[in-house]
């Protein structure tokens, strides 16, 4: 239970979860799907909200904004939704990748408020603790600017809004890119830099099968992206156990 306890609190004290209704609504809205993403989104928003005692500007910037997309999506015609099944994805995406650039520009960066729950007060106006706020704040603004590219790749070039790469895969990478910089720039000493890539080595064996599933590349390429993850998977393994007899972190 306490492992828990400290888990749940630990994600709270996370840009990540800040971050979290944009990245749901970024990887679930699509055809068909415009009011669950943004109701889900919406939900998860009132929550932090409410869960907080002082909410900061991130969380109460994504209340705002999807309760506007939720009211929205109830109101308008049935060919404006459509439209926003479509470019709901990048408005999104690109709205919270400006927030996050202006933020900084501001010298508010958007990570600040969540980095000071960890770091004692008198590291607050320090260099270190600073730039590494600006530092993770420009890498989740890349990331949403990624997965928003990706979409209109989708939506315009490929006319596709539910293309497996476009929707999903490169969306996917780019948000959980960003959510792994995140605790591992600011760390202290800073891991390897191999250990940013721990998450994908998950991803690669589903990655794998979907893109077999709905033939979204060669069969091959799809193969050996499971054979990649396999490898990288037991090789990460071995790292973690020798790391464990050497009384060091992989």
């Amino acid at each position: 239970m306490n492992g828990t306890a400290g888990w749940g609190a630990r994600l709270m004290n996370s840009s990540i979860a800040g971050m979290s209704p944009w990245i749901v609504f970024s990887l679930l809205v699509g055809p068909d799907r415009y009011e669950l993403a943004a109701g889900l989104s919406l939900a998860l928003a009132v929550v932090l909200v409410v869960v907080r005692h002082r909410p900061v500007f991130l969380e109460v910037a994504g209340l705002v904004f999807f309760a506007v997309l939720t009211v929205i999506g109830m109101i308008v015609p049935a060919d404006t939704l459509r439209w926003l099944e479509t470019y709901a994805n990048e408005i999104s995406n690109l709205t919270i990748a400006a927030l996050a650039a202006a933020s900084v520009t501001a010298r508010a960066p958007l990570t600040t408020p969540y980095a000071r729950k960890k770091v004692p007060r008198e590291f607050w106006h320090t260099h270190d603790f600073l730039r590494a706020n600006v530092v993770v704040t420009y890498a989740w603004a890349l990331a949403f600017l990624v997965a928003a590219v990706a979409g209109l790749v989708g939506d315009l070039l490929l006319r596709d809004p539910d293309n497996l790469w476009t929707a999903w895969l490169i969306q996917a990478c780019a948000l959980i890119t960003a959510m792994r910089f995140t605790e591992w720039y600011p760390s202290v000493p800073r891991p390897p830099v191999r250990s940013l890539l721990m998450p994908f080595v998950g991803l690669l064996i589903p990655m794998g099968v979907l893109v077999l599933i709905y033939d979204a590349a060669p069969r091959w390429f799809a193969v050996g992206l499971i054979v990649l993850g396999v490898v990288l998977a037991r090789a990460l393994r071995k790292e973690v156990v020798v790391a464990k007899q050497e009384g060091r972190e992989p």
